[in-house]
């Protein structure tokens, strides 16, 4: 019974759990959408994605090597700026997994619901006008159950189904590169000039990336620092684990791109151009029309596998992030509980389900889910670059495994390029993101006035940059240019230009803004923190 209480996670299935994370729906759905939005551009959509996610994750890696904690990432603000920042920040995070978890539940049945076979035709009526009916929304709450149970028992339950899931995963993405390039690759697609390589200009490139899913594919990197307390060596497997799933990620997307652009029959392209693109099942079409039936069969498969992979995996992230955030006091205590003989967070995860079934009930399509989805990371994210540099001016002398030296530029790039994802995001899903962020604040009010802390004023003060920062985003998102949903007021680029310098003042504020002295539990979970050794 001891070992089990105790079991570790291994670098191997910290990876693994990691790219089951990172390969769900958004690989099936991303290629064919940013395609049909940015033209053979979309392979820099992928590209931009990639270095956007990297540079914020490296500041959350530093992070999370310091306080390798389970959920770590919904309590690292606090550790600088005091309870209120860590709880928005916490909040959004938390808004941002639970939904990740419907999403990918409602991916696996839509794509049941265009299996071609006989025998599957009753699962036609799962879809009606691109949003799940009563039936398939009954399938969803099965899925969102199952996802739980597998988690609800132990540690290693977990990662033996999502090694077993994910290699599946990053094998078939794979075979479908090869064998698309092999078969059908027509390099004229890819343009004869800038014109042609970018038929729908620059601003496609940044559009692709916010509402293809391009973003949101790449931003299960916190799988492994949500989960750093439960990994064997943290201090060096967090580094390792999101470096190497990270670009292990990347290049199969980018790859992927590659070989659906070279795959599209030119003379297709020449009839209807890249917005005349539509196909319902991207690759799976494309093997069927290049007769690989057996493989449109396998990426059918996929279709299913993939998502329910990564459901499994945000179960456990979404439960971890939960239980993390009543450490601050500002939510009730027994959601933190852990299960004795597995020390999982049960509690949370039934909580968890609860709201995921309201939230897929309210928000029926997979790209409703993704919108709320990729609004509430970008903005939690956006304290990840602020605490790295403000723990370093605060105690030069915490133990810090992964140090370097290039964060205090790195730190300022990813908060602005978090700025930019946020309004490529689009009006009004800025705001309406928002508005759900800020529908945390009178649970923490609550809690606040209940037990009289006396932080209060001081918390504000600590987090006044970032409630400014929210009302600035929400403007500029409405005046912004047409392309990104506003009115035109302030045209493209000037308004990526407005955002890039405001966003270095809100960083220097932010930072600015930090606690005197750093909160006591982190320093006392750093103590705790094995340095790697020198060599001699």
């Amino acid at each position: 019974m001891e070992k089990m209480k105790f079991q570790k996670i291994t670098l191997f299935s910290g990876i693994m759990l990691a790219l089951n994370s990172l390969i769900g729906s958004g690989w099936l759905f991303g290629a064919g959408t940013a395609a049909k939005v940015a033209g053979p551009a979309a392979i820099l959509s992928w590209l931009l994605g990639a270095v956007i996610i990297i540079s914020i994750a490296l500041t959350y890696v530093e992070l999370g090597a310091m306080f390798p904690e389970s959920g770590g990432m919904s309590r690292y603000a606090q550790y600088s700026h005091g309870p209120l920042l860590g709880f928005i920040a916490a909040w959004a995070n938390w808004i941002s997994l639970i939904t990740l978890v419907p999403m990918e539940a409602v991916a696996s049945v839509q794509y049941m619901s265009s299996w071609p076979w006989t025998w599957a035709n009753w699962t036609h009526h799962f879809m009606k006008n691109g949003n799940i009916t009563t039936p398939g929304l009954l399938v969803v709450f099965g899925f969102m159950l199952v996802f739980t149970l597998i988690n609800f028992w132990s540690v290693k339950l977990m990662t033996r189904f999502t090694n077993l899931i994910s290699i599946f995963k990053i094998l078939l993405p794979t075979l479908t590169i090869g064998m698309l390039i092999a078969t059908g690759f027509h390099s004229s697609n890819f343009g004869h000039s800038v014109n042609t390589f970018m038929p729908y200009g620059s601003r496609s490139i940044f559009e692709a990336a916010a509402i293809s899913g391009i973003i949101m594919s790449y931003d299960a990197f916190q799988t492994v620092i949500n989960m750093g307390g439960e990994m064997i060596n943290p201090h060096k497997n967090i580094v390792r684990g999101v470096l190497i799933s990270m670009i292990i990620t990347a290049v199969i997307y980018i790859m992927l791109q590659v070989a659906f652009i070279g795959a599209i029959d030119p003379n297709l392209l020449a009839q209807k151009g890249w917005h005349g693109i539509n196909y319902t099942s991207p690759f799976a079409d494309i093997a069927i029309l290049l007769g690989m039936n057996w493989l449109a069969i396998l990426l059918y498969m996929d279709a299913f596998v993939s998502p329910f992979g990564t459901g499994v995996a945000f179960v456990a992230t979404a439960s971890r992030a939960l239980a993390a955030m009543t450490h601050t006091g500002h939510l009730p205590q027994w959601l933190g509980r852990l299960e004795r003989r597995y020390m999982i967070p049960r509690l949370a995860m039934v909580v968890d389900l609860i709201l995921a079934v309201v939230m897929v009930s309210l928000f029926r399509n997979w790209s409703l889910l993704a919108t709320v989805i990729t609004g509430s990371t970008l903005i939690a994210y956006l304290t990840g670059p602020v605490t790295v540099m403000s723990l370093r001016k605060m105690n030069v002398n915490l133990r810090r495994p992964f140090h370097p030296r290039f964060m205090s530029w790195l730190a300022p790039f990813a908060f602005i390029l978090t700025s930019l994802s946020i309004y490529w995001t689009m009006w009004p899903t800025t705001v309406q993101v928002i508005g759900v962020i800020l529908l945390g604040l009178p649970i923490y009010l609550y809690y606040e006035i209940k037990y009289h802390h006396a932080s209060g004023l001081r918390d504000l003060r600590n987090s006044y940059w970032m409630l400014t920062y929210l009302v600035f985003i929400s403007i500029i998102s409405y005046i912004g240019s047409k392309g990104f949903g506003g009115k035109d007021w302030l045209k493209y680029p000037w308004d990526f230009i407005v955002i890039i310098i405001c966003s270095l003042g809100f960083y220097r504020w932010a930072v600015a803004s930090r606690m005197k002295k750093i909160d006591p539990v982190a320093e006392k979970i750093n103590t705790k923190v094995k340095m790697p050794e020198k060599d001699h």
